[in-house]
């Protein structure tokens, strides 16, 4: 669907509503809505736009699952490389082999830094602290200004509007 109609569409379908109101001043609301949908492609144009969204939506939503799928394999296959890669070290290492060469690749051990052990975060001192910024917490402050709280540098702005699409 192409979204460029749709300033075209809307424009002729206004200009419609407007010269008839002028023409029949008396016209119901009603009538005069189903008249103008009747000569302007504004409503079809609008549908093919919706169904466009549904498609788009749907998709959307297969991609997410598609992608935490393969998320959840990728998290498999690097779980499956770091216990290969560990595996192949510890084996090497009581073995007292520092390098295996084959036609297409060389394995060497090496010493790995010694790691960090944290045994009591309590007794660690201040200096090794980091401090962290504060975070706005968004959705208590949106809570308090709905529930007609004055907060200072915040405020609701103005409602939007959107669309209810049901397909069923």
């Amino acid at each position: 669907m192409d979204s460029r109609l749709l300033p075209q569409a809307l424009a002729l379908h206004t200009e419609i509503r407007d010269q008839l109101r002028l023409a029949y001043p008396e016209i119901a609301d009603d009538a005069l809505r189903d008249t103008v949908e009747g000569l302007s492609d504004l409503s079809q144009i609008l549908a093919t736009m919706v169904r466009s969204y549904l498609d788009d939506a749907a998709l959307a939503t297969a991609l997410r699952g598609r992608i935490s799928e393969m998320e959840g394999r990728l998290a498999r296959i690097e779980m499956r490389v770091d216990k290969k890669r560990g595996l192949v070290a510890s084996v090497m290492e009581r073995a007292d082999m520092k390098t295996l060469r084959e036609p297409e690749f060389t394995v060497s051990t090496r010493p790995t830094p010694r790691p960090l052990v944290i045994i009591d975060e309590a007794e660690i001192p201040e200096e090794f602290w980091k401090p962290q910024p504060s975070k706005l917490d968004r959705k208590r402050l949106l809570v308090a200004l709905s529930s007609g709280q004055a907060v200072n540098g915040a405020a609701l702005g103005n409602a939007g509007v959107t669309i209810a699409v049901r397909t069923s």
